[in-house]
C-alpha cells in the first residue's frame, strides 16, 4: 500500500511528459524516500532508455518492484497511471472537466516541468559526471540528441557512450575511479530466473503469435488488443513518439474518427502520468465493440503489457551486468549520456513549449527555488506553479 500511495500522489501531480516524469521519480524515489541510490535510479533509466514501451512508466514499474515484489511493481503502475486514464474515459464520456490546451493554468503545469527537469539534471549530474570526460561526455550526448532527436537516436548515443568511456579507460586516457562509493552493488531483484525467461518468451509469443491469431479467428476485441499491444512493444522514445503509431492503428480502419482522435489528444495534454493513458481514452470512444470502459480497459492493459514483461524480463539480467567489472565502465559512460539526454529535453520539448517570455522565465525560477532550496513537495509547487500562471495570465 506504500508503493500504491506513493504512486497515486505521483499520478496525480507529474505533469510535463516523461522526462519531467523521470524528475518527479528522482525527488520522490531518490531525494526524498531514498529507496534508490543515485548511481541505481541511473541504470534504471539507462534500462529503460533501451527497451522499447513508456520509458517513465517502465521506471516507476522498475522501481515498485524492487520495492515490493511483482505487486509493487503492478501498484506502482495503477497508482501512476489510473488517475490520468480515468480522467481521459470520463472526458470521453462527455464530461467536461478539461479546459482548453492553451489555458493559463495548463501553462503554469508547463512551467514547472522545466523546474522539475533541471533539478534532475543538477543533482544527477553532480553524482554522475564528476570529471571532465563524463562532464564532456554528457554534452556531447546532448548535443548529438538535439541533432537526432529519435528514439533509435537516444538508444544508439547511450551505446556510442558506454563504448567510448570503456575505450578511454582502457587506453589509459580516463582512469577509473578509486573510491568505491562508484561501484554499483547488487540490488536485490525478487525476479526469478525462470519467471524472467518466461516473461521474454511471453512478449515475444504475443508479439508474434497475436497477428496469426487475429487473422485466423478475426474478432474486434483481438483485433484491438493486438494494435495496441505492437504498438507498446516497437515504439522507442515513448511519449509523443507513439502518436503517430496509434494514429495508423485505430483511424484508417474505421475504429475512431481523425476529429476524435484529434480532441483526446488535446485532452491528454491536460492531464498528469503517463501520455500512453490515451489509448483507455481511444478504447472507450472506438466502434464498434469493445468501446466504453472495456474497450478502454482492453487498449490500456495492452499497450502497458509489454512494459511488464519486457521489465521483469531484463531486470535480473541488467542486475547482473551491472556488477561486471567491464560492465561497470561502459555503465559510467552510459550513465553520463543519460544526464546528457536529459539535458537535451530540458531544452526540448521541455523548455521550448513553456518558457515564451519573461513572466514564464521568472516562474520557472521561483519554482526551482522552491524545489531545490525550499524543498517544497512537487504537488505543492504545481499547484502554485498553476495558481500563478493563471494570474500572469490576466496581467
Amino acid at each position: 500500500m506504500e508503493v500504491l500511495g506513493v504512486a497515486t500522489r505521483l499520478g496525480l501531480t507529474s505533469f510535463g511528459g516523461p522526462i519531467a516524469h523521470l524528475g518527479y521519480f528522482h525527488a520522490e524515489y531518490v531525494t526524498r524516500r531514498r529507496w534508490l541510490d543515485e548511481q541505481t535510479y541511473a541504470d534504471l533509466v539507462a534500462l529503460c532508455q533501451f527497451l522499447p514501451g513508456p520509458a517513465s512508466s517502465q521506471v516507476g514499474i522498475a522501481v515498485g518492484i524492487l520495492r515490493a515484489g511483482l505487486l509493487g511493481g503492478l501498484m506502482a503502475w495503477l497508482g501512476f497511471t489510473l488517475p490520468s486514464a480515468l480522467v481521459l474515459v470520463a472526458f470521453a464520456y462527455g464530461l467536461q472537466t478539461l479546459g482548453g490546451t492553451e489555458a493559463g493554468w495548463l501553462h503554469g503545469l508547463k512551467v514547472v516541468a522545466v523546474a522539475v527537469v533541471a533539478q534532475a539534471v543538477w543533482g544527477m549530474a553532480q553524482n554522475l559526471t564528476p570529471d571532465r570526460p563524463r562532464v564532456t561526455l554528457a554534452v556531447l550526448a546532448a548535443v548529438a540528441t538535439l541533432a537526432w532527436p529519435t528514439g533509435l537516436g537516444q538508444v544508439c548515443i547511450i551505446v556510442a557512450a558506454g563504448f567510448l568511456y570503456h575505450r578511454l579507460t582502457l587506453t589509459g586516457i580516463q582512469s577509473p575511479p578509486a573510491s568505491p562509493q562508484h561501484t554499483p552493488t547488487q540490488m536485490h531483484v525478487p525476479i526469478s530466473r525462470a519467471l524472467a525467461v518466461g516473461a521474454w518468451v511471453l512478449f515475444i509469443g504475443l508479439l508474434l503469435g497475436l497477428p496469426l491469431l487475429r487473422y485466423l479467428a478475426p474478432s474486434q476485441a483481438l483485433a484491438v488488443f493486438d494494435s495496441f499491444f505492437r504498438v507498446g512493444s516497437l515504439v522507442f522514445g515513448g511519449g509523443h513518439v507513439v502518436l503517430p503509431l496509434i494514429q495508423a492503428e485505430v483511424v484508417p480502419p474505421g475504429w475512431i474518427t481523425n476529429e476524435q482522435f484529434t480532441a483526446g489528444y488535446g485532452a491528454a495534454q491536460a492531464v498528469p502520468g503517463p501520455l500512453f493513458t490515451f489509448a483507455a481514452y481511444l478504447g472507450a470512444v472506438m466502434r464498434p465493440w469493445p468501446n466504453g470502459w472495456v474497450g478502454a480497459a482492453l487498449a490500456l492493459g495492452a499497450i502497458f503489457l509489454p512494459s511488464f514483461l519486457l521489465i521483469v524480463g531484463g531486470l535480473p539480467l541488467w542486475n547482473r551486468l551491472r556488477v561486471q567489472a567491464g560492465f561497470q565502465v561502459m555503465l559510467r559512460g552510459i550513465n553520463a549520456a543519460v544526464v546528457g539526454l536529459l539535458l537535451a529535453a530540458l531544452y526540448r520539448p521541455v523548455w521550448t513549449s513553456a518558457i515564451h517570455a519573461p513572466g514564464d522565465f521568472a516562474l520557472g525560477l521561483v519554482d526551482f527555488l522552491l524545489l531545490a532550496f525550499w524543498k517544497c513537495p512537487p504537488w505543492l509547487v504545481v499547484v502554485l506553479s498553476a495558481l500563478g500562471s493563471t494570474v500572469l495570465g490576466r496581467l
